[in-house]
């Protein structure tokens, strides 16, 4: 059969009127003209489909069931036209997003939470990578946006800085550089290390910086997660390193000092790291908007 979804809206017309004529008139078309479409529905299914009577017309066994299907197909097209619209307004789809570890664990959770919860049909695929691999996958146009780091170069893309991640060193009470205010990363190279296990992209990032001073750190342990590091340095297992906020939450359950770093490179903000704001798709731009937000949903 040849049928298309006007001949199917026009037979559910008819049908529902009991008329031709007043079925016609509901698909806004003339009575010859809807007259000729159902002689030719007829014809193409080979079998009559209306009965007609004196006060107008009653669909065949076959007609009742063309009526049946005729329904699905056009609720079907409606359900399938929300859900093209819910993806091009952004209330529908999958975002893959990059992150590096201090967004991961302390950024992105208290700000996506509220955002997810208000659209539960949007899924946002959050990976950990390092600030390099991020800039680099988003140049390379593997993923639209992520959240990174400003000390990384990141030449033709848009970073706009969204929070501060300061990295500090934390060590054991008594410890001889639990004193001091603020230590350059020369000096604390050759300490025993508490550190997080392979594939933590912040560890990584500290692993370079080492690297470039010649030296490669030394760890007792790494742990999967912040909590674990913050007790291993409390119980004077070693020194650590860890964004700020990580440091000031777990040092309310274990006892350590918070060390200052010189570098600079440990004075960090995090950024929203994009090519173009236009090229981006309606759920991203809508995503980097409350990224951006203060707690009051304002720009900042």
């Amino acid at each position: 059969m040849r049928l298309d979804l006007a001949d199917l809206r026009l037979f559910l017309c008819i049908v529902d009127a009991g008329s031709i004529t007043q079925g016609a008139a509901r698909a806004n078309l003339a009575l010859a003209s809807a007259s000729e479409r159902v002689r030719n529905i007829e014809a193409d299914a080979g079998v009559r489909l209306l009965e007609r009577r004196h006060r107008g017309v009653v669909p065949t066994e076959a007609g009742e069931a063309l009526a049946h299907h005729a329904r699905l197909i056009l609720r079907q097209r409606e359900l399938m036209q929300g859900e093209l619209q819910d993806f091009a307004a952004g209330a529908r789809g999958t975002i893959r997003l990059y992150a590096n570890t201090a967004a991961l664990t302390e950024f992105l959770p208290r700000k996506l939470a509220p955002w997810m919860a208000a659209r539960p049909r949007m899924n946002i695929d959050v990976r950990e990578r390092t600030s390099g691999e991020i800039v680099k996958a988003v140049s390379a146009g593997l993923v639209e946006a992520g959240v990174t780091s400003d000390q990384v170069a990141a030449p033709g893309l848009q970073l706009q800085p969204v929070a501060t991640d300061h990295l500090v060193l934390i060590a054991p009470a008594g410890h001889g550089l639990a004193q001091k205010r603020m230590v350059p990363f020369a000096e604390i190279v050759r300490e025993p290390f508490v550190g997080l296990a392979p594939g933590s992209a912040l560890q990584d990032y500290i692993d370079e910086h080492a690297r470039r001073t010649g030296h490669t750190l030394a760890f007792r342990i790494k742990m999967n997660n912040f909590g674990g590091l913050c007790e291993m340095v409390s119980h004077g297992v070693g020194v650590g390193i860890v964004p700020d906020s990580i440091a000031r939450r777990y040092r309310r359950r274990h006892p350590y000092q918070r060390v200052a770093l010189a570098e600079s490179w440990a004075h960090r903000r995090l950024c929203l790291c994009f090519r173009d704001w236009t090229g981006l798709s309606a759920p991203v731009r809508d995503l980097l908007t409350h990224l951006a937000s203060d707690k009051t949903g304002r720009p900042p």
